[in-house]
């Protein structure tokens, strides 16, 4: 009788891939996203290039998910059930995330690499951690399909006066986020 294998590839080390993930984090900000190597990470993070490429194929892929993950976590806000506190929060969060947080720092550079580079461009697109956080505050905070104007232009209002902010190199301590907060709000109800 012939054995049958079920062999889908080597489990994926949790260690490893933790010490990848703060590997690119720590190489964008000591060398800029140019400068950061499949070879320069994995001898960061103490794993082969084997281990690098078996899990992801593009320095980009790398730094796109420890952005990503790490904005979940940044970017949710406990529901307080109050409309102004609940957005304010959440764009408090936003701006932290965007102008102080590593993770931030790595989403900023992708952003920025997308503008000439399809293959990060693409993976930009695939998934989109900035509205995605966005989206749920919004629909936990006015309640699902009661919006005035459609979710995703919503997502936008929320989320494009801060990002415009950051991204063009403005200081981010002039954004004051209930004023953001109140000004969205206002938005919705014209």
């Amino acid at each position: 009788m012939e054995k049958e294998h079920y062999h889908v590839g080597r489990p994926r080390s949790e260690h490893a891939r933790t010490a990848i993930l703060n590997a690119v984090d720590d190489l964008l900000s000591e060398v800029g996203y140019a400068a950061m190597t499949m070879k320069g990470i994995s001898e960061r993070a103490g794993v082969s290039r084997q281990t690098v490429y078996r899990w992801w194929s593009h320095k980009a892929e790398i730094l796109f998910e420890a952005s990503a993950t790490d904005a979940e976590e940044e970017l949710a806000i406990s529901p307080s059930g109050a409309l102004l506190k609940d957005l304010t929060a959440y764009l408090e969060a936003l701006v932290h995330f965007l102008a102080h947080s590593p993770a931030g720092t790595a989403y900023r550079a992708l952003l920025g690499e997308a503008q000439h580079d399809p293959i990060v461009a693409k993976l930009l697109s695939a998934k989109d951690p900035l509205g995605d956080s966005a989206r749920v505050v919004i629909e936990c905070v006015f309640g699902k399909n009661t919006l005035s104007v459609p979710l995703d232009k919503a997502t936008a209002l929320l989320i494009g006066p801060s990002f415009f902010w950051i991204l063009s190199g403005r200081d981010p301590a002039q954004l004051i986020p209930r004023e953001l907060a109140e000004d969205f709000i206002l938005h919705l109800q014209t």
